[in-house]
């Protein structure tokens, strides 16, 4: 039997306690930069929602708007996921261990579920503000949307929540049935409730949660979009139709409304009445190029909308129903990457409604710049100035630029209404980005 010299064992105990110095240095080089990256996603997604709230308090003009209560209501849900949520998440994935108790393990999940679902449940009253406001009955929309019923879409959005997170997760409901397999979790992350913060849910509560909190707001949300990208469409569809009958004359003396929406897309803004003119302007130009463009730019920007939406939260609420089929067992690493791919869209929302709109953006560059005046003019000129062809019109926070117009002898749908568009608006139409 062949034995080893002192010299080679001296050597392989080097070599080991290298290895060793090494290992440890990687740890903490990843611990370096798994830190400093969780930290950029906190302090820009803090940053960003605490701009769009400040910039409400800020600007009355931006409060006047209903469909802004909503927008501002999400920064405060998504600021509260930065402040509350992220930071114990970060530190229990950096240390590898929790340290605030069994109790507090609760209180922080049950926070988590409560915050990130009424995140999500904005997003689908956003969209179904927009459809009900562009799709629908566009003219009563003022009179439809009053505050009582935005202060009850917003209470729902921060009451329902409350069902699915701290009433079940504080009694445990999650938990029945499944007892054996947390206990048995807790065992392998550190043997004593104090030092690990282990949350599993039987199946049931699983497609339940999931429903209220993602299929259902997903479905809702696809449904108003679609409808609201085939509106913007046809009106697309009857602005080159009128384009192309340009040199028809309109008969009769009955004035022309023309309806003209501010930055929150609310219809009945701003209107006003003009004479007819004997056919439709040529200042307008050929529309063929920019209705394409605007097709485009529509289709792009609901699809970034949609895109970024169902990619930061549809892999963590499938797993979240796949997993209790599977016995549990999918690795808590990708557990821990799809939960902060969910927290990431916390920090998107804000580009996403806020900072695609003119209005948020003028009201940011005054807040930036320490209230430049030249910024506080612009801003007052712009909200002022009545003469233009056409406002814009927002749509979750993207500038749409029609100008609704009642031309007499016109048989077209939606009770002859003729929807006209400004050439140089329509670059900042649906699909700006």
């Amino acid at each position: 039997m062949a034995t080893a010299s002192p010299q080679n064992s001296l050597d392989d105990i080097i070599d080991s306690e290298e290895q060793g110095e090494h290992s440890e240095f990687l740890s903490s080089v990843e611990k370096i930069v798994l830190t400093i990256f969780l930290s950029i996603i906190i302090i820009m997604t803090v940053f960003g929602n605490l701009l769009v709230m400040v910039a409400l308090c800020k600007d009355r003009h931006l409060r006047k708007k209903k469909t802004n209560y909503f927008i501002v209501s999400l920064a405060f849900a998504d600021l509260l996921v930065a402040l509350v949520v992220m930071p114990f998440a970060a530190i229990e994935l950096t240390t590898g261990e929790w340290h605030y108790g069994e109790i507090f393990c609760l209180v922080r999940t049950s926070l988590d579920v409560l915050l990130t679902t009424a995140s999500i449940l904005h997003l689908c009253c956003i969209a179904l503000d927009r459809y009900y406001a562009i799709c629908c009955q566009p003219l009563v929309y003022r009179h439809k949307m009053t505050p009582v019923r935005v202060a009850v879409m917003l209470g729902g959005c921060w009451l329902i929540p409350t069902f699915i997170s701290f009433l079940p997760i504080m009694q445990s409901w999650n938990a029945i049935g499944i007892e054996d397999i947390i206990a048995e979790r807790r065992a392998l992350a550190g043997g004593a409730n104090d030092t690990s913060c282990v949350f599993l849910v039987n199946w049931p509560y699983a497609l339940i949660c999931s429903a209220v909190a993602f299929y259902v707001p997903l479905a809702l949300m696809i449904l108003a979009y679609q409808r609201i990208y085939v509106t913007a469409m046809s009106h697309v569809r009857q602005i080159e139709t009128l384009q192309r009958a340009g040199s028809a004359p309109v008969s009769g003396t009955t004035p022309i409304m023309t309806v003209r929406a501010s930055t929150s897309s609310d219809p009945l803004d701003h209107y006003r009445l003009r004479p007819p003119h004997g056919a439709v302007p040529s200042e307008h130009g050929p529309m063929v190029n920019s209705r394409m463009r605007i097709e485009t730019k529509a289709a792009k920007t609901l699809a970034v909308i949609m895109g970024c939406f169902c990619l930061c939260w549809a892999p963590f609420f499938i797993t979240n129903i796949v997993d209790p089929f599977i016995h549990y067992s999918v690795p808590w690493q990708l557990w821990t990457a799809w939960l902060w791919l969910g927290y990431i869209n916390s920090g998107l929302n804000p580009f996403l409604y806020a900072f695609l709109n003119r209005a948020f953006r003028r009201a940011f560059l005054v807040i930036l710049c320490c209230g430049d005046e030249r910024y506080t003019r612009q801003g007052s000129h712009s909200y002022g100035h009545t003469n233009r062809a056409c406002s814009a019109a927002s749509v979750n926070g993207t500038s749409m630029a029609l100008r609704l117009s009642f031309l007499p002898n016109r048989s077209y749908s939606d009770n002859g209404r003729t929807i006209l568009a400004n050439e140089q608006e329509s670059q900042d139409s649906l699909g700006t980005l």
